[in-house]
């Protein structure tokens, strides 16, 4: 199975409904990028949890069958930012006519922060 292509949904702090903004987001640049390529593709949309109730979330996207090309991340980040100038009004419309065309959203996964401490800058400054 091919790991896939991972990006991130950044969100203006203190944004209501945050959850729903980021699930609504994945989908919908996931659906657009399957419907523009013609082509199978499976997603996730993660919702980040870190320490102190810090959270970020994440898009994973893969081809079931096969590795993705290069410009497939740049593709999906262009989408996600056309998809950025949305209101939350907007989203749920942009959500609902997806949905009639085909989309089946994937619903927000939690997952939890790993941190990788052996990866981590400090074992570079001790040098």
């Amino acid at each position: 199975m091919h790991r896939g292509v991972e990006v991130g949904i950044y969100l203006r702090p203190g944004l209501e409904d945050d959850n729903f903004v980021a699930r609504a987001l994945g989908n919908l640049a996931a659906f657009r990028l399957q419907t523009e390529r013609k082509e199978p593709l499976t997603w996730q949309v993660l919702r980040v949890q870190g320490s102190g109730g810090h959270h970020h979330y994440r898009l994973v996207v893969r081809h079931p069958e096969r590795v993705l090309d290069l410009g497939f991340r740049s593709a999906l980040e262009a989408i996600l930012k056309d998809l950025s100038n949305e209101s939350v009004a907007e989203l749920r419309q942009r959500l609902a006519v997806a949905e009639r065309a085909g989309l089946v959203p994937v619903a927000l996964r939690p997952v939890a922060l790993e941190v990788d401490y052996w990866r981590d800058d400090f074992w570079n400054w001790l040098g």
